[in-house]
């Protein structure tokens, strides 16, 4: 377990559920908004499902990765630590857990509803697309971010399975995409050297350092905005204000003020802005 928790890093689904979940009671307010309502257990239900299904994404994701990446890992003094350079996991085992996830994935989405089966592959598609794009293009770190930002939108249909509505949850999942990529810059700064040497593209190896955390930055200011939007549109109060003001304090001063220190940045004030941002979201669908 210990090996599989390590291979899939289970830590980092911090950063996601919080906004998975936010997603979730978005899709649950506009339900009220319309009279319409699940009882108790029934959103005990979905809330494990979604669990189960934001699971399996990432089980996929994280082996599709580590899968693809196994040789590049390798010669990565950084990353040669990882399970399948080091031999500690095998290359079947390592399938073995990518097809596990799927299975998980599955089940969940179509347990939840037929829409979210139906929308199930798409995540699918960018988790197999998003490994090959350092190879080509510096706009990876937007790879990275799209298949985060597709929780929350996935999470707001397991609840409410119509676009009718959706334009919170749209902008709360533009939020994600942005705030990822942006995040997933910061950590790339880490290899800078590497990438250079690899030829591999990132904005750090083609910019450098200071100049892709420059780019993080406005990109982490764009997405405080689309979380702005999402006051605007669905919300109102000062207590719903205070909260987003300290999930965007986090955002835009901590996480950029700290960016130099990629552990604190990425692993740290991450998980507190996701927890943040749900809280904002919670704060909202309570006062309004």
């Amino acid at each position: 377990m210990k090996k599989f928790f390590s291979f899939v890093k289970i830590e980092h689904t911090l950063f996601s559920l919080p906004t998975i979940y936010a997603g979730m009671e978005l899709g649950l307010h506009a339900n009220r908004a319309e009279n319409l309502s699940f009882a108790p257990g029934a959103i005990v239900s979905k809330a494990l499902l979604i669990l189960g299904a934001a699971t399996g994404a990432r089980t996929i994701g994280f082996a599709m990765n580590r899968i693809v990446d196994r040789h590049i890992d390798a010669r990565n003094p950084r990353t040669a630590i990882r399970e399948l350079p080091t031999g500690r996991m095998k290359l079947r085992e390592a399938y073995s857990v990518l097809i596990a996830g799927v299975i998980l994935y599955f089940a969940c989405a179509a347990s939840l509803n037929v829409l979210c089966l139906l929308l199930s592959p798409i995540p699918l598609l960018v988790f197999g697309i998003y490994p090959y794009m350092k190879r080509f293009t510096v706009f990876s770190h937007f790879g990275l971010g799209a298949s985060l930002a597709l929780g929350p939108l996935g999470a707001y249909f397991a609840v409410r399975p119509t676009l009718d509505g959706a334009v919170p949850a749209i902008l709360l999942s533009l939020f994600t995409w942005l705030w990822a990529s942006g995040f997933d810059i910061i950590y790339s700064t880490s290899d800078e050297a590497f990438d250079k040497r690899e030829g591999l593209f990132s904005l750090p190896a083609r910019f450098g350092s200071a100049r892709a955390l420059q780019i993080s930055g406005i990109i982490h200011f764009l997405s405080f905005l689309l979380l702005l939007g999402v006051y605007l549109v669905t919300f109102r109060g000062s207590l719903v204000a205070g909260a987003l003001l300290l999930a965007s304090g986090l955002l835009l001063y901590l996480e950029q003020k700290r960016s130099h220190d990629v552990q604190l940045a990425f692993f740290k004030i991450n998980a507190v802005v996701g927890f943040m941002v749900l809280l904002f979201v919670i704060a909202g669908v309570s006062l309004a």
